[in-house]
């Protein structure tokens, strides 16, 4: 029971983690080498893509904006550029364009870099095709640049506060209701014990007297 409890646990957790994990933003320093739109067709993976974005209703294809850049290590990464809207997550992002515009301004090449510092959220993964969504970006003097995650750490303390909050009441609510009635059932269940016990040691009393008289009448 044990494992079970700790498995459900582990699970819950490793589910809250990948939720936060994709959807918080987080900020890549690259080199943009290029920018285009291509058209794409919205399968299963239909949940990593935009919702607020046109799209054809008889093939379920539309044009996606996508940004492609290097890392300072050399690494690839392909972000894709699309508006959230008024949907989730709630990053009412509708400047696309602007960005997709920024960008194009923005490519360099390796003999003279610009970086570019880009915030984005969600996760970069080849085999179902998931793209990461950029929020912003800016031009930075180098690679080293650091940034302090402002919104992860106020969602993520907001989140803690909330956790211990609700942790908090649950105590009191089980202590001052729930300990309360455990304990009157308890008592309950030990006065009945009680009851057929002294029922049963009277029954074993009587049964002996009438063995007692029927031994001394009829021998």
């Amino acid at each position: 029971m044990t494992y079970i409890k700790w498995t459900f646990l582990a699970l819950v957790a490793l589910l809250i983690g990948g939720f936060l994990h994709y959807t918080l933003p987080s900020n890549d320093v690259v080199r943009i080498v290029e920018n285009e739109v291509r058209r794409v067709e919205i399968g299963n993976n239909g949940l990593f893509w935009g919702g607020s974005e046109p799209a054809d209703a008889t093939t379920n294809n539309r044009d996606v904006k996508f940004i492609s850049a290097i890392r300072e290590g050399g690494g690839t990464i392909v972000y894709r550029n699309e508006d959230t809207g008024w949907g989730w997550p709630p990053y009412y992002k509708f400047n696309s364009a602007d960005i997709q515009a920024r960008a194009a301004d923005l490519v360099s090449t390796s003999q003279a870099p610009q970086w570019v510092l880009i915030k984005h959220y969600g996760w970069r993964n080849q085999l179902f095709s998931i793209y990461p969504n950029v929020l912003s970006l800016k031009a930075v003097d180098s690679p080293d640049v650091s940034t302090i995650p402002w919104i992860k750490i106020l969602v993520l303390g907001g989140l803690l506060a909330l956790a211990l909050f609700v942790r908090s009441v649950l105590k009191r609510f089980w202590a001052n209701r729930v300990d309360p009635v455990v304990a009157d059932v308890a008592d309950a269940f030990d006065d009945a014990g009680d009851r057929v016990d002294a029922r049963a040691k009277k029954f074993r009393g009587r049964r002996q007297r009438f063995r007692e008289w029927w031994v001394e009448t009829f021998g």
